[in-house]
């Protein structure tokens, strides 16, 4: 007879445990998941054969197009990049990596203390992305990549008085001005050159301080997923998110690119108001506070990540209050404040930027491919297993969103909540999606929001090894067949 992990028979009566119709798993008295043993559920299957058919469609189509008139100025849709198929320096590590976390991964986010599994995870996170980005050895893996022609280290000299270039920074911005900043440089705000401006100040400038900073930064992300998993669902689900979130194939952009950084500063935003939330902080008023500012540099580190507020309302609505509001607002005023006392205007920036966007590729790239192209760069990016969990996402939406009305029960189940928490980050993801300013290279842009979609994982039941070793595959055939420049 086919026993669960610990030891009972599926739906063993004696234990109070039932079918749950919308996940596929078994639920005891309790609400608490029990996963069974044995294959992937067909249901999961199927959603991810449907994601896989969207990446084979984007790519078909996309290659099409390419090819006709060269309006995606991609190379390798739905991907930024060339094809290059090539093993380098960091190949051993990455497979012994992948291997390490697929044995062990799963058994240990069970069983270490919470403490060091969220040193694990993002020793493991760390791990995976060093070893992805460094098959193409340490100088084009790591150190090149923000010293491009179109990176943030190409200007650090012309912050040289910093009060004078953010006060001139919007009449740079858009093409045909003499000196106007690169591409990255003018579709961000100066938040994030100044990243790298101040790494320079204190004797860490280069390309492979700038580096290191990116991964190690980003990959802190996954511990700060994991805090905010806890803190809203309940600690079984966090574990069982954990060793999707190291061995993610988002890995392969996060590095080496800005973006990754984005993301760990994003995502402890959210921990921090997940904290202040639901008062499990020792300080919850210095969390609030925390969040909020870390919010507001997050909007100052890109435009697009306004739309972290919407994964943040997620969170309030789960934690059921208002209460840490006013420290979050005034923490996040602080920023834009001190921005513009400076000479910085967010907004005047950002419609320049919307200018600079149509002069290049943004004003070429057809809107019809990439919203739904997007999605599928998104799909590559979370992998197939997080396909699998968002159909069960899906599942459990109808009854979660029923639940988040005043006047219905509370979201009481760890199930319910995580689909809360995903469906705020899908929002933001279709929300960035539509607004058109994102075509293209949405894998890399879309880091932020897309770590919060790997948590539906945890929705998966019985032994989830192959689903682990699927995510593996996915990112070391991106990193080893096309070189994304990132």
């Amino acid at each position: 007879m086919k026993t669960d992990e610990r030891g009972h028979p599926p739906g063993d009566k004696d234990t109070g445990a039932h079918a749950d119709p919308d996940t596929g798993a078994h639920a005891d008295v309790h609400g608490q998941e029990r996963e069974r043993t044995g294959r992937p559920h067909r249901r999961d299957l199927v959603a991810a054969a449907a994601g896989f058919a969207l990446v084979t469609a984007a790519a078909l189509v996309g290659c099409a197009v390419q090819s006709a008139d060269g309006s995606l100025q991609v190379n390798w849709p739905p991907l930024l990049g060339t094809w290059d198929p090539r093993v380098g320096p960091g190949t051993p590590a990455a497979l012994a990596v992948a291997v390490l976390i697929i044995a062990y991964g799963p058994g240990l986010a069970a069983r270490l203390p919470w403490r060091a599994l969220l040193l694990t995870t993002w020793a493991a996170a760390l791990a995976w992305t060093f070893s992805l980005a460094l098959v193409d050895g340490w100088h084009w893996g790591v150190a090149r990549r923000l010293t491009t022609k179109n990176e943030y280290l190409t200007v650090i000299d012309r912050f040289a008085d910093i009060g004078t270039t953010l006060r001139g920074f919007s009449e740079h911005i858009v093409i045909g001005p003499p000196g106007n900043w690169p591409a990255h440089v003018a579709g961000h705000p100066p938040g994030a050159t100044l990243t790298f401006v101040w790494l320079d100040r204190i004797g860490l400038g280069g390309g492979s301080w700038a580096g290191v900073w990116c991964i190690v930064v980003g990959g802190s992300a996954v511990a700060a997923v994991l805090v905010t998993l806890r803190a809203l669902t309940d600690e079984r689900t966090a574990r069982r998110a954990a060793p999707f979130l190291a061995l993610a194939p988002a890995a392969v952009w996060m590095g080496t690119s800005a973006d990754g950084y984005f993301a760990g500063v994003a995502a402890w935003s959210l921990a921090l108001l997940a904290l202040a939330a639901t008062r499990t902080a020792r300080f919850p008023a210095a969390a609030a506070l925390g969040a909020g500012l870390l919010y507001g540099f997050t909007c100052y580190l890109s435009y697009g990540l306004t739309l972290m507020a919407l994964p943040g309302l997620g969170v309030l609505v789960l934690a059921r209050t208002a209460r840490p509001l006013p420290l979050v607002l005034a923490g996040a005023l602080g920023v834009p404040v001190a921005f513009t006392l400076a000479g910085f205007n967010w907004w005047e920036a950002y419609q320049e930027l919307v200018v600079r966007y149509y002069q290049g590729a943004g004003g070429v790239r057809p809107y019809w491919y990439w919203i739904w192209g997007n999605l599928a760069a998104t799909t590559l990016a979370v992998g197939l297993a997080t396909v699998a969990g968002l159909g069960r996402v899906f599942a459990l939406a109808p009854r979660a969103v029923r639940n988040i009305r005043p006047g219905r029960s509370d979201l009481s189940t760890p199930l319910l909540r995580l689909t809360v928490l995903v469906l705020a980050a899908l929002l933001a993801i279709l929300a960035a999606d539509l607004s058109g300013m994102s075509k293209a290279e949405t894998e890399r842009i879309w880091l932020p929001f897309m770590l919060w979609l790997i948590p539906a994982t945890a929705l998966l039941p019985g032994r989830r090894r192959w689903w682990l070793a699927g995510q593996a595959a996915v990112a070391l055939l991106v990193n080893h067949l096309v070189f994304t420049g990132w």
